[in-house]
């Protein structure tokens, strides 16, 4: 089991075409991912091929072929050949064509909010922000607008999120560890991939980046209830940072509706006041916002916090153990 995606999404991606698109598109189809189109207005009715299967780690990148194809994926399926994939010009029309459900979103800030609102109109179940620098006003309008419908947004400005053996949508890389019973969540990319690699010998059922702007489509409580209601989801990692109060109403969530175990690290303990550290959101003013305020928030809701990621891990096993 996992949580928003399994193996059977059927994938698209926006901005597909462009070097970043590209790149990744290459990885996500290395991890196993089922892409069955890009979404590019200029270069629909192109295909693109990328080598099947991918050896290098997704350093290269895949071509354009500028004659239009049949829709659909296609490829030779043996070492050495590749998978040619359709660019569409719209998401409703790649939707229309594949029975895409999800969609990762690898378009240039400006025209990101057009992108996702976009995806959210066609009807999309997820879309995956992977796009840094998206003006706030925009994410507050991408997330509004999918509130009022059936779209669930992840991101943006996150790595997207990982159900191990099954699929990837994003930037996360897919070789840090395999499936197992533990669902994490987390603000910080970098520290998402550390904690997959702390507990790799115990695997994941799903791990999501949530991001860290001030405005997510996903938050912490979203994925905590989700993870509570996974079968197969044993114990939760939940990863936070400085800024905000995402963490506190967590924890009150936590207390009051969450029966596996949990524990959790907060980033930015030797943080300045007044300064933003990294994301956009990490800021603290006075106590408000700090990691000290949230982990004892977090422990007063019974949850373990762990001073750095390692400590973290090691708490996750005593409870597992126990």
């Amino acid at each position: 089991m996992a949580i928003f995606l399994t193996s059977a999404s059927r994938v698209i991606v926006q901005g597909m075409t462009g070097s970043e698109g590209m790149k990744h598109t290459r990885r996500m189809l290395a991890a196993g991912t089922t892409i069955i189109g890009g979404v590019n207005p200029r270069k629909a009715g192109q295909r693109v091929a990328f080598p099947f299967p991918a050896h290098d780690g997704g350093t290269g990148v895949g071509t354009v072929a500028k004659t239009p194809g049949k829709s659909g994926v296609s490829h030779d399926g043996g070492p050495g050949g590749e998978r040619t994939i359709p660019v569409f010009g719209t998401v409703a029309e790649a939707m229309g064509e594949t029975g895409a459900d999800v969609t990762a979103v690898f378009v240039p800030p400006r025209f990101a909010k057009d992108a996702v609102i976009e995806a959210i109109d066609a009807g999309i179940g997820l879309v995956v922000v992977i796009t840094e620098g998206i003006p706030v006003a925009d994410a507050v309008d991408c997330v509004a607008h999918a509130r009022q419908s059936a779209t669930r947004i992840i991101g943006p400005n996150c790595p997207g999120i990982i159900s191990p053996g099954q699929s990837n949508v994003g930037i996360t890389p897919a070789d840090i560890t395999g499936p197992g019973p533990i669902g994490l969540v987390s603000k910080s990319g970098t520290l998402t991939y550390q904690m997959m690699h702390e507990l790799r010998d115990l695997g994941f059922s799903t791990c999501i980046g949530i991001g860290g702007d001030p405005i997510v489509g996903t938050t912490h409580i979203d994925a905590l209830a989700a993870f509570e209601a996974d079968p197969d989801t044993e114990a939760v990692v939940m990863i936070g940072e400085i800024g905000g109060d995402a963490e506190e109403r967590a924890a009150a969530f936590i207390a009051d509706h969450i029966t596996k175990p949990v524990v959790a690290y907060v980033a930015g303990f030797t943080a300045p006041e007044g300064k933003t550290m990294g994301h956009a959101g990490a800021i603290i003013s006075g106590s408000a916002g700090s990691a000290a305020a949230k982990a004892e928030a977090l422990r007063a809701a019974g949850v373990p916090v762990g001073t750095t990621p390692s400590e973290t891990a090691s708490l996750l096993r005593s409870l597992l153990h126990s």
